[in-house]
């Protein structure tokens, strides 16, 4: 088995989320490219991506684009992942949950930030937020894997430990 990467709100084949989140493309063709792009340069097919939610907006291109991306995809949906659990593992997802789980006994990843205060034993990875500012890309109990914050690349699990609890090199 080899790493582990997390990501979310990739939002493949949507023209509208370049302009709400203000994404550095021309088009959709090129978003998709540049993420694919990033995706397979970071990430081997001896890995595993979680993949928090809003993977695209579901179309005839799914398929094509999920079996290009490297790696054991595993989908935790999104508001925006409305096809059947089925469908997502027809496009080439190994694992799709329509709930957040919980990873390693501590990290509960979920699409929507979950509520996860000092005294509980857990951390959230999650997404949904994008770039919004109100929300950190790093605390002592969470971490926001949307797209616009990890460079639109998965982030390794190694980087958003450290990140979390506090060793990450600056």
């Amino acid at each position: 088995m080899g790493k582990v990467f997390f990501i979310a709100d990739t939002h493949f084949n949507d023209e509208n989320i370049i302009r709400y989140e203000n994404r550095p493309f021309k088009d959709a063709e090129e978003m998709n490219r540049v993420l694919t792009e990033n995706w397979n340069r970071t990430v081997s097919d001896d890995d595993e991506v979680f993949l928090a939610g809003d993977f695209s907006l579901k179309g005839d291109e799914d398929e094509k684009i999920c079996r290009g991306l490297r790696g054991r995809k595993i989908l935790i949906k999104g508001n925006h992942d409305t096809g059947s659990d089925e469908y997502y593992r027809g496009c080439g997802f190994d694992t799709v949950c329509p709930y957040p789980i919980i990873f390693e006994g501590f990290w509960i990843i979920s699409h929507e930030p979950l509520y996860v205060c000092g005294n509980m034993p857990y951390a959230n990875i999650f997404g949904h937020v994008h770039a919004n500012p109100i929300y950190r890309d790093f605390s002592p109990q969470s971490c926001c894997v949307s797209a616009e914050r990890t460079g639109f690349a998965p982030l390794e699990f190694e980087v958003i430990k450290a990140a979390v609890s506090g060793k990450a090199k600056t």
